[in-house]
């Protein structure tokens, strides 16, 4: 698929915002301190923006898990059980 590299680029993109969303949940949960709001402001535009996309990106993820999955030859299979 002649795609294949602009749709891994979205895939790290995606991760990447998805990892800073985590962490930025974490130190809300842990420490009460909302690091986005804190370097951006509080609920201003670009603020509002990194939430939305972090959000879009989870929506992304789980819906296209498998075709990641696919894209980066990470094929899971279940083990078989000896009855």
């Amino acid at each position: 698929m002649k795609y294949q590299g602009l749709l891994k680029s979205l895939d790290v993109m995606v991760w990447s915002l998805l990892t800073i969303g985590g962490i930025n949940w974490g130190m809300i949960g842990v420490f009460n301190i909302d690091l986005i709001a804190v370097l951006f402001g509080s609920m201003t535009m670009v603020t509002r923006l990194v939430y939305a996309l972090v959000g879009l990106s989870a929506v992304y993820e789980v819906l296209g898990m498998k075709s990641i999955a696919h894209r980066w030859n990470m094929h899971y299979r279940a083990k078989a059980t000896a009855a």
